[in-house]
């Protein structure tokens, strides 16, 4: 399903000559094929699922805006905008986000249903919000919520 809305934007996107979400989109699809690849490897001959194409979708959008940071500090706004475009181009990909206090109370809510008490639990805390929320969630805010409540 999003394998085949990328394709179609694409299309979209070269027929309309929108150069930076083409050229985004072929960065999508470049790292898509390269996961397709790793997993033909594995055995898995019909690619990655949807659930790994929206975690790919995701870190791309984290590295854009670690990028943006950066550039900020580099005083580089041509830079900033550019990803700030790209990231757009990315996230209509994605599921509508939880906000901070929805991912909390997803948070709180799977550490009661895991019976979770300590910093050991959080593998199992987190992997449950994966399987869960794959794709609405950060990860990674929800990782610092996790072990800030377990600790």
């Amino acid at each position: 399903m999003i394998r085949t809305r990328l394709n179609e934007a694409l299309k979209d996107a070269m027929k309309a000559k929108d150069k930076p979400a083409t050229s985004t989109l072929r960065l999508i699809l470049a790292a898509l094929k390269d996961r397709d690849i790793a997993a033909r490897s594995r055995g898995n001959s019909d690619g990655v699922d949807e659930d790994e194409i929206l975690d790919l979708l995701q870190k791309m959008v984290r590295q854009g805006r670690d990028s943006i940071e950066m550039y900020q500090k580099g005083d580089r706004e041509d830079l900033v905008e550019k990803e700030q475009g790209e990231i757009e181009v990315i996230e209509r990909f994605l599921p509508k986000q939880l906000g901070e206090d929805e991912t909390k109370a997803a948070v709180e809510e799977i550490i009661g249903e895991q019976e979770a008490s300590t910093i050991k639990d959080m593998g199992r805390v987190m992997g449950e919000l994966k399987k869960r929320f794959a794709g609405r969630m950060d990860f990674g805010k929800a990782s610092g919520l996790v072990k800030a409540r377990l600790s």
